[in-house]
């Protein structure tokens, strides 16, 4: 994919072969050789922004080989921390420049506000933004509120590419519409992994109603399966503890509340085609650019799911309708057909 040249000739040294993809160097003097070896450059002809070319060196007894990779160099992408008092600290956190929350509602929007509500308590200035696909659409409004509508029950995932490309911050909190701050959702704490670690995404813990509280830690793995396909293995649990944070643990799948780095979640995406019943689908096409982790110790509370079915609203019963569908539903044989065709699972194992 290039050729090689010299920048300048050393007395005693043959050079034949420059400008082309093979060059060679002869001399009487070992010194002079290794002088020369100095002024051998490579400039590549074929272009690919980002691959890189195999380089042979070799002598009468001995052979090299190494890589050199050819790219354009990446640009910065640089965000604003907003000004913080001390260093760098839970406390010290500008949470309102460097977070933003996203959600995404449907026919819910009692819920939503009272997320708002408890959202305002801790975090005044934070923006939330809001994809909402309701039929009857009801306009939540407030200082740092952006709501955008979209087509009648045009889906889960479609909502949350659509809140998520709106994020300007490095980081975005994703919440569900039914969630409800309390003291123990922390958002700084999830901040503070992000800030010191490599991880991508770290998920906290939803307390329900019962006083469970839920971490669904997800390890997964991809078996080669030939062509036919190959086999998908979920099964709960984590990698191991993080240094320095004993509350958080590496896993590669996390509950529906997590903090992320904005630009890794718009470079894996939500495919719009699981429009009902998704989540764990996100960090399955995640795998091998997500860098996962969870902590237990940010709690967020689960509004009760739990009504007498004679009590439920209109919009109760149709959003029931939607959220969970019975297995001869399009969506489910969507999400079937999905791990298939484009993920080429023949086959799926979990616990």
């Amino acid at each position: 994919m290039g050729t090689f040249h010299v920048a300048a000739e050393v007395e005693g040294i043959r050079v034949e072969g420059e400008g082309g993809m093979h060059l060679s160097l002869s001399g009487s003097r070992l010194d002079n050789l290794n002088r020369q070896m100095q002024f051998v450059t490579y400039t590549n002809t074929l272009f690919h922004p980002n691959t890189a070319d195999t380089v042979q060196f070799s002598t009468d007894k001995h052979r090299a080989t190494f890589t050199i990779r050819i790219r354009h160099a990446p640009t910065p992408r640089l965000y604003y921390p907003g000004s913080s008092s001390g260093g760098a600290s839970e406390a010290s956190y500008n949470i309102s420049a460097l977070v933003t929350i996203a959600t995404k509602t449907f026919l819910r929007y009692d819920k939503l506000r009272t997320l708002i509500d408890s959202i305002r308590k801790f975090y005044p200035t934070v923006t939330i933004i809001i994809a909402d696909d309701s039929l009857d659409i009801e306009r939540v409004q407030g200082p740092h509120i952006e709501q955008y509508f979209m087509p009648f029950g045009k889906g889960w995932f479609a909502g949350r590419n659509l809140a998520i490309s709106q994020v300007t911050t490095k980081y975005v909190l994703w919440v569900d519409d039914d969630f409800i701050f309390t003291t123990r959702t922390k958002v700084e704490k999830l901040v503070d992994v992000l800030e010191k670690t490599s991880l991508d995404l770290v998920g906290g813990a939803v307390r329900e109603i019962t006083g469970y509280t839920n971490t669904y830690r997800q390890q997964i793995s991809v078996q080669p399966g030939g062509e036919d396909g190959d086999c998908l293995r979920t099964r709960q649990g984590y990698h191991h503890v993080i240094e320095g944070f004993p509350d958080c643990v590496v896993t590669d799948g996390v509950i529906n509340f997590f903090l992320a780095r904005t630009e890794k979640v718009l470079q894996v995406g939500f495919d719009p085609r699981l429009n009902r019943v998704a989540h764990l689908e996100f960090f399955i096409d995640g795998l091998g650019i997500l860098h996962v982790g969870s902590c237990s110790n940010v709690v967020v509370d689960h509004a009760s799911k739990i009504k007498l079915p004679w009590l439920k609203s209109v919009s109760e019963k149709q959003y029931a309708k939607f959220r969970y569908p019975n297995s001869s539903d399009d969506s489910m044989y969507t999400k079937q057909s999905l791990f298939y065709f484009k993920n080429h699972f023949k086959c799926m194992m979990g616990d």
